[in-house]
């Protein structure tokens, strides 16, 4: 089971777009998408399922990209750590798991951990310090696909709900030994 978080240091970096785009990217994952957030978002549970495909949602757009499952998570802090066990526990044999979040990271050991890039005139979250410290890639917008070597490496592509064939390389290489 593959196991990736994305993050991001506030509203609008493009991180629904990414895990969309990783999603599409390794359709050979049966994927189990998660956001998790603390604002509430209109549903009674704590845990919702997605069940229809589309553009309303972050999670319908996750089914929408070939999610074989997409929950949205809506718990505080203190809540986090035995749903997350819960929905590792379900996916263990069959699925891998993608999160949208910041603070899963104090929860789980991700095989990869992607950063969307933040402007750096924006008011960063105070949980995206896990995601800094966790960074295998900064992924962020540009004219063109390319790549910046570093540490961490840097992509930058044309859209991030399509990743381009070098970061496609990376990431199966990064993923082959925990699928």
């Amino acid at each position: 089971m593959a196991i990736i978080v994305v993050g991001g240091g506030g509203r609008g970096t493009g991180k629904t777009a990414l895990v969309c785009g990783l999603i599409r990217a390794l359709p050979e994952l049966p994927w189990t998408a998660v956001k998790i957030t603390n604002h509430a978002h209109g549903h009674a549970e704590s845990i919702y399922e997605e069940t229809a495909a589309g553009e309303a949602t972050d999670t319908a757009r996750f089914l929408a990209s070939g999610a074989k499952r997409a929950l949205l998570v809506t718990a505080k802090e203190q809540e986090i750590a035995p749903v997350v066990e819960g929905i590792l526990r379900e996916a263990a044999s069959t699925m891998s798991v993608i999160f949208e979040s910041n603070s899963v990271l104090r929860h789980v050991r991700a095989d990869l951990c992607l950063a969307a890039a933040t402007s750096p005139f924006e008011a960063l979250k105070p949980s995206f310090g896990l995601v800094e410290e966790r960074t295998d890639a900064t992924v962020s917008l540009a004219g063109h696909d390319h790549v910046i070597d570093g540490a961490p490496i840097h992509f930058h592509l044309r859209s991030l709900e399509t990743i381009s064939p070098v970061m496609c390389a990376w990431l199966r290489e990064r993923l082959k030994d925990s699928q």
